[in-house]
C-alpha cells in the first residue's frame, strides 16, 4: 500500500544554508524576512528575493531599500 504525500515550498531557507550564505555585493551577513534576504550592510541595503524555496542571489535581481525599511528590518531580526 502506497501513500501519497504533500509537499508544501516553503521559502524558509535552511538555517545551516543561511549561516554560510553572504550578500554578493558587500560579503556581509544575510538575514531572512519573509519571502527576501537581506544584507545587513547598511552602505548597500540591498534584498535578494527568494522564489520557490530558491534564494535568487543576482545583484541584478536584488533591490535597494529605503534607509527607514533596512534599519527597522535588521532591529526587528535582532
Amino acid at each position: 500500500m502506497s501513500r501519497t504525500r504533500t509537499v508544501s515550498m516553503s521559502n524558509q531557507i535552511d538555517p545551516e544554508l543561511l549561516k554560510i550564505m553572504v550578500c554578493p555585493e558587500s560579503h556581509a551577513r544575510l538575514i531572512q524576512v519573509g519571502d527576501w534576504l537581506y544584507s545587513t550592510d547598511p552602505a548597500t541595503r540591498r534584498r535578494y528575493p527568494v522564489r520557490d524555496g530558491l534564494p535568487i542571489m543576482l545583484i541584478e535581481e536584488s533591490e535597494v531599500v529605503d534607509e527607514a525599511e533596512f534599519n527597522k528590518t535588521v532591529q526587528q531580526a535582532h
